[in-house]
């Protein structure tokens, strides 16, 4: 990457403020952490700053930016990030203000001051000058290791900057030299596995790598655009009316580049978009009107499987069915496992939470090359925009 990283400045003695992803899963009834992979991803950057007498302030969100009523507190999290470090660490009663410059003025070297939930202030995610202002007059030196989060142009990603000498952390820069080495110069043949439920977030990204890929698999609330565009009756979970012209001008240009594009034959159908809905799986040409398509079918997961096999690089980006049923997370598992079982000189990168999520519960993360709970960051990637608060962060030239 050509950002400065940690290792580029001398932290010592010095403030530091990193931006982390801590949106950790919580158990609803005991508000405990259930996954705290988020939390071990970033602990590298944290040891190394700690190693090096920094004073270390962390800031995260957690939760859904629209429940502002019942914001979660990140003090489980800094319950949890305490027990791996094995050293104390302070809880903030807010992300800014006297208590909190006051809690940060007197760190000590080798000290952690967790911020409180970024979402109590929306003045963060519309990038208000003052709330970034002040976030920065709690540190010397910014640290962005959110790769997540770099195509969002937040306070704590972009609007900080402006105001503190900023560099990247150990994870966004393993986040962004994987999926960079493999998009450039990728060991073929090259498949990517796209999900999700809108083609419209996912349009420009997949025409950017048609021209770099071998085989296209397409799943999810997606792959109803697709199905749509080829007249098939199904009641799609995604914006599918709307989206099967895009999805028709996308097959179109896999053609003529001669990309293998491959839809679901088969899926799991319900009779109601939910949990409890009466389900069953049809080839893709027998789904009864109304009826929604939740989940690809076995016969799908064998012919992707099959894929895999005969792959050397797999890129996969969101959920083939609705993940947040676990009635119908069968698809992605799945797939998941197919990855993981791939021939041990095959790159497989995932990326997405739930996807991470899933995953890591599964225990096949140490089997895949890289999974990254970034969704919308890979997106914007292969894309081929680029990411704000990528770009904000000091060049090293």
């Amino acid at each position: 990457m050509n950002q400065k990283t940690i290792k580029d400045i001398d932290v010592a003695g010095t403030r530091v403020l990193v931006r982390v992803d801590f949106n950790v899963p919580l158990n609803p009834e005991t508000g405990a952490v259930t996954d705290d992979s988020r939390i071990r991803a970033v602990l590298p950057t944290i040891n190394y700053l700690l190693d090096k007498r920094a004073k270390l302030i962390l800031c995260s969100h957690l939760g859904h930016p629209t429940d502002r009523e019942s914001v979660p507190t990140l003090a489980p999290v800094a319950e949890r990030l305490s027990q791996h470090l094995h050293l104390p660490v302070k809880m903030a009663t807010d992300c800014v203000g006297p208590e909190v410059e006051e809690a940060a003025r007197t760190l000590f070297e080798g000290q952690i001051l967790v911020l409180e939930n970024l979402r109590l202030r929306p003045e963060d995610e519309r990038n208000d000058p003052a709330f970034a202002q002040a976030l920065a007059g709690l540190a010397d030196i910014f640290v962005n290791d959110a790769f997540s989060m770099c195509h969002r142009s937040h306070a704590s990603t972009v609007g900080i900057t402006e105001y503190l000498p900023s560099v990247a952390g150990f994870l966004l820069e393993k986040e962004l030299d994987t999926i960079t080495q493999v998009l450039d110069s990728p060991t073929r043949p090259l498949t990517v596995v796209i999900g999700g439920k809108k083609i419209s977030d996912r349009m420009a990204p997949i025409e950017n790598v048609l021209d770099k890929i071998d085989s296209l698999l397409i799943g999810g609330g997606i792959g109803s655009a697709f199905l749509k565009s080829l007249e098939q009756r199904t009641r799609p979970l995604s914006d599918a009316n709307e989206g099967a012209g895009l999805a028709q001008e996308l097959m179109d240009k896999a053609w003529r580049k001669g990309v293998h594009l491959l839809l679901p034959i088969d899926v799991v159908i319900s009779d109601r978009f939910d949990p409890q809905g009466k389900s069953r799986t049809v080839p893709i040409d027998d789904v009864p009107p109304g009826w929604y398509v939740m989940d690809i079918g076995q016969r799908t997961i064998e012919v992707f499987t099959a894929k895999f096999r005969k792959s050397k690089t797999i890129i996969w980006n969101g959920p083939l069915g609705i993940f947040e049923f676990p009635k119908f997370q069968k698809g992605t598992r799945a797939i998941a496992t197919a990855l993981a079982s791939s021939d041990s000189t095959t790159t497989t990168i995932v990326s997405g939470g739930s996807i991470a999520e899933a995953v890591e519960e599964m225990e096949l993360t140490r089997k895949l090359t890289h999974v990254s709970v970034a969704g919308g960051a890979y997106l914007r990637l292969l894309e081929g925009k680029p990411l704000p608060g990528l770009a904000s962060l000091a060049d090293k030239n």
